[in-house]
């Protein structure tokens, strides 16, 4: 085995195990609040500041990670989540409502930055270690990164939930804080000093964590678009429809979400062969189309339920081709992000352009709850139209041939 493939395998190992913990995270925090009597809108406060620290810490930790070394900022991230699991046990049924919210808000908060110094230094992580002759080696090693963490997000979601049952909710936080610090002493012994340092000895200064890269930029507004669309309908409008509209309990939408995730992970992570990216690498143009095929499934959508033809089979099995077709739309700019990242500022361009995706994902959860109060699940979807459409127009400015080298 070859040192890079070691070591993309180390890496991933990581994100995977801090994933689980995600994934469960999330489910834990929901359920056990939501059986202590709290209200919905007390529960989505506590998820607030986690979506808001991800615009923060993208942007932070590209310079951090160009500064310091990836390998600073994946075990940063990884440390920090086993911190915040461990202080989120010693939350107490006992305290003050608005104390018990200020707590959890804050070390959720914790826990967003450290998914996202997680994320932006497994991916760049990607684009040092792959091998520069490998023919679409790029978009393969991305996909797979991608599309496994989505699959084990919602294994996460399972997860959190039996932990729960079986452990309650201190007991499963420090099982996964000790299963996560075994994965990160693992990691740190066998990933050597692979990662350890600044680029080229490189010292960046802050201001450069905007990018001057045009088609870096233009790719980072449509991330913007793109994601703000898919948690426009998804985040609230989608379950909020299945409880109250098709009257599915709260164990039914969660397992159904939970199973959209780990499909919408598998497809993301074979886009790469459904695309026959191995003997024609993706570029602007194809981001484009994959954007007008994921504009008219949304529109066939919110058309058969306006006019009432089979509303549930169109909910469900127009999510399915949603998920497909938007797991491709994410895979291709998961990789064109790299291919576009210059050599020696990827961890600073990665970090920007998951900036703009944090702030499209804040924007869509916020949208989602307004345009379900005003408009329904049709209102969620005309909104997400929207968002798409602005995504194909800035799409249109980036490159017909990407170049996709790793060396770009």
């Amino acid at each position: 085995m070859s040192a890079a493939i070691r070591n993309y395998a180390l890496v991933t190992g990581a994100y995977w195990g801090f994933t689980l913990t995600d994934g469960a995270l999330r489910m834990l925090v929901l359920l056990h609040f939501h059986a202590l009597g709290y209200s919905a809108f007390e529960i989505a406060l506590l998820f607030i500041l986690y979506e808001v620290a991800g615009i923060v810490t993208n942007l932070v930790g590209g310079w951090l990670a160009q500064a310091r070394g990836l390998r600073f900022t994946l075990f940063a991230g990884l440390a920090l989540q086993i911190a915040s699991l461990t202080a989120l046990s010693l939350t107490n049924p006992d305290w003050l409502p608005a104390l018990s919210v200020a707590y959890v808000m804050g070390l959720q908060a914790a826990s967003g930055v450290a998914k996202d110094l997680t994320k932006m230094s497994s991916k760049s992580a990607i684009k040092v270690l792959v091998p520069a002759n490998a023919d679409g080696a790029l978009f393969r090693w991305v996909a797979l990164l991608t599309g496994s963490k989505n699959a084990l997000k919602g294994v996460g979601f399972f997860m959190g939930g039996a932990l729960l049952s079986w452990l309650g909710f201190s007991g499963a936080l420090l099982a996964m804080a000790a299963g996560l610090a075994l994965t990160l002493i693992a990691v740190a012994i066998s990933l050597g000093s692979a990662m350890a340092g600044p680029a080229g000895g490189i010292k960046p200064k802050f201001r450069d964590v905007f990018s001057r890269d045009r088609k870096i930029n233009v790719l980072s507004a449509a991330r913007l678009f793109l994601f703000g669309s898919r948690d426009i309908w998804f985040v609230v409008g989608l379950p909020v429809f299945l409880a109250s509209e098709l009257g599915w309990s709260h164990i039914e939408v969660g397992s159904y979400m939970a199973l959209w995730v780990i499909g919408y992970g598998f497809i993301q992570a074979i886009a790469p062969k459904m695309l026959r990216a191995k003997t024609r690498e993706p570029d602007g143009r194809t981001a484009q189309i994959w954007i007008a095929v994921l504009i008219a499934v949304s529109a066939a959508i919110a058309a058969a339920i306006t006019h009432d033809i089979a509303p549930e089979l169109a909910v469900l099995g127009g999510l399915l081709v949603f998920g497909i077709v938007f797991a491709i739309n994410s895979s291709l700019h998961s990789y064109l992000i790299l291919a576009y990242a210059e050599g020696d500022k990827v961890a600073m361009n990665v970090g920007f352009y998951y900036m703009s995706n944090a702030i499209g994902r804040l924007t869509g959860t916020v949208l989602s709850g307004v345009a379900y109060l005003y408009g329904g699940l049709v209102g969620c979807l005309v909104t997400s139209i929207a968002f798409l459409t602005l995504a194909w127009v800035i799409s249109a400015a980036l490159p017909s041939r990407s170049g996709a080298s790793t060396q770009s």
